[in-house]
Formats: C-alpha cells, structure tokens, sequence
C-alpha cells in the first residue's frame, strides 16, 4: 500500500510546480490585461485627437453638397489638400466644356516640347493672319500683330486669355502632340479638339474638355514640380499667378492678400477654373466647372465654394488637432 504511493518529497515538489505556474499564469493573463488596456487608451487618445478635425471635415462637405445641390447647373468639384492629399470630390468624372480654362494644358505643351528641343521659348513668331479671332486678348486690336517671343505669346494666352495667342500656339504644338502629352499625365479625359472661338467646331461636338478630376491632378503636378521637372512648373506656376485677379470666379471668396494662380474659362451656359490657392499655412487645388447653367440667372455657386473651401484650409493650417489656434509655425 506504501508503496504505491509518492513520496512526500515529490508530492511538495508538484505542489511547488503547480503553484508557480498559478503565479506564472496569473501573470501573463495580467500582462495581457495590461496590454490590452494600454492600446485601448490609446486608441481612445488618438480618437479624441482627431474627431474634431473629422467632424469639421465632414462639415465642410456638407456645406459645399448644399452649395452644389441648390445651384440649377450641373457642378463638379475637386479640391485637394496640396499638404496631405486629402480630398473633397463632387462629380468629380464628368466631362465639361473648358473653355479658356484648356490653355493651361497648352501652355504646358509649348514647355514640354521647348524641353524636348523642337523651338527655343525665345524663339520669334509671326502671328499668322489666319490665327487672328475675336473674343479676349489684344493682339486682335493690333495692326498686325508684331513678332515675338514664344514665352511672351504664352503669357498673353494666360494672363489676358488672348484668344489669338491661344491659336498661333496651338497651331505651333499642335492638337495631336497635346493631346498625346495630357493621356501619359494621366489626364485621359482632357482634350484639345478645336482652336479658339469656332462656334461652328464646337457646333459638331468638337469641343475642348475635361474634368475636375483631370484639372485637380494637372495643377498637382505642376505645384508639386513633378511636370517636365521643377523650374518648369514653376515657371507656369508663376504666369498662372500674373492673371488678372478680378477674372476669377474662386478670388472673391478668399482674402485679398491670398495668392491664387488660376486660368478661368467661360462660354454660353459654362464657367470653369483650374486654381492653385498659395495659402502660406495649407495651400490647396481647386477645379471647379459648371455646365447648363441657367439662361440670365445670377449665381454664385463658384464663389460660394470657394469660400468654404478657404475656411476650411485656413483653419487646417492655423489650428492644431484640437481646433486650437496657435502660430502655423509650432503646429506638429
């Protein structure tokens, strides 16, 4: 009968055992617990960090789907945090007529293929008779428009929306390399169809498009530096920035002293603009385009965007997560 039994010795020792690996046990579960605790805190730290940056965002979307909805034309928005990439999206795949708004593409046409070595921009061209049209621009009211620069023509084609420089340019790129050039950006729905102020082109369908989702993600590139390479872009950056301010349609709704470079568009029925709002503290993109818009009815659909569209990044840039306002500088 002894015998089958264990000796006290070993029964102490499984005792031991066991008890020790209670404690072990209990310790790793606490452990676990411990752990478990700890991310929960932080995540309810990140979460109180970020819902009110979250609850604003969502406000500013709200505010610009009513702006969008209220307005009798058909709206499409893009605008992206030029810091972050965040951003708001109305319609952002539908085709619109561009009107002036299409010579940015061909202003950066002239520059890739001054780049590729096929003209110097300081080289000297004569206008040709046939480039000669009505609408916006001076060299229209000239007597003979003079020769001049290819740079100097795109500048005109820019900042006074000179239809005639427009022409003499496109003719010089051509529709076919331009076109070739907007499908490797990735801009597949933007195209150069027509010359300037042919109704009868436009009247067949043949007209210049795109989207605010193409136009959002040309003027990234060319804030970003990324298009031909840096001084390029900067290059279009800054005769974007030379247009006449009271031209656009986004300007009155930011401050006066914030710089914007922009090319507007306007037809019969349409209104678009390409912008880079140069907001010190949160730059950000905006295309914003409208078509069938109502015959003899005042709007302000664009500025109203625009608005809300500036407070929203002002706020981003000048508060920290907590919506307190501090010097931009000290934000981390």
């Amino acid at each position: 009968m002894l015998n089958n039994q264990l000796p006290l010795r070993n029964i102490e020792i499984l005792l031991f055992r066991g008890i020790f690996f209670l404690l072990y046990l209990n310790m790793r579960i606490l452990s676990c617990i411990s752990l478990v605790l700890l991310l929960l805190c932080i995540s309810i730290n990140t979460m109180a960090q970020t819902s009110a940056q979250k609850v604003l965002r969502q406000q500013t979307e709200n505010q610009l789907a009513a702006i969008i909805n209220r307005s009798p034309a058909v709206t499409g928005l893009v605008a992206v945090d030029l810091t972050t990439g965040d951003t708001f999206s109305f319609n952002a795949g539908v085709v619109f007529p561009q009107a002036s708004a299409i010579k940015i593409p061909v202003l950066m046409s002239v520059y890739k293929q001054a780049h590729e070595g096929k003209f110097s921009l300081t080289d000297i061209r004569q206008v040709a008779a046939a480039d000669v049209v009505g609408g916006t621009g001076v060299l229209k009211d000239l007597d003979g428009p003079p020769p001049m620069s290819i740079r100097n023509l795109g500048i005109l084609m820019i900042t006074l929306s000179d239809n005639t420089a427009t022409n003499a340019l496109i003719d010089l790129v051509s529709m076919q390399e331009t076109n070739a050039m907007l499908r490797a950006l990735g801009a597949k729905h933007t195209l150069l169809q027509r010359r300037m102020i042919n109704a009868a082109a436009s009247g067949r369908g043949e007209e210049n498009i795109s989207t605010p989702a193409d136009a959002a993600k040309i003027l990234q590139l060319l804030y970003k530096g990324e298009f031909i390479n840096k001084a390029a872009s900067e290059e279009i950056v800054s005769i974007l920035s030379k247009t006449d301010r009271q031209t656009s349609r986004l300007a009155p709704g930011l401050p006066d002293n914030v710089p914007i470079a922009f090319k507007p568009g306007i037809l019969n029925g349409v209104s678009t603009e390409w912008a880079i709002v140069l907001l010190p503290e949160r730059p950000y993109a905006v295309a914003v385009m409208e078509s069938y818009k109502v015959k003899g009815q005042a709007e302000h659909t664009i500025e109203d965007l625009s608005e809300v569209l500036y407070q929203y990044f002002w706020r981003m840039g000048n508060a920290t997560r907590y919506g307190t306002y501090v010097d931009p500088k000290l934000i981390k």
